[in-house]
């Protein structure tokens, strides 16, 4: 039976399971840190300490591994959604004040 899928790597989008988020597990693709803040379902940039709990403990280095209890990997779906695009990103601003 194949592992399900939990979640997507922050810096390249590889699949990741269950057993890719261990504390000092990384990607298989990239090597980069998996249970970190990137990668977290709390992750939000805009918010104080980049994070949707607002009791969690700061954490300077949000692409470095750490010890938050409250970490939950992000789910398959939020992987891939935002729009990067510059001129995308603008018009749908220009929208917003028509």
């Amino acid at each position: 039976m194949p592992d399900t899928i939990l979640g997507h790597c922050w810096n390249c989008g590889g699949a990741l399971t269950a057993a890719d988020y261990g504390r000092e597990a990384s990607c298989r693709a990239c090597d980069k840190p998996t249970r970190c803040c990137r990668n977290c379902a709390h992750y939000a940039p805009g918010l104080a300490n980049a994070c949707r709990e607002p009791m969690v403990e700061r954490v300077l280095d949000k692409t470095r591994a750490n010890f938050c209890e409250l970490f939950e990997p992000t789910s398959p779906n939020d992987a891939g959604n935002g729009c990067t695009d510059p001129d995308q990103l603008r018009s749908a601003a220009d929208d917003l004040f028509k």
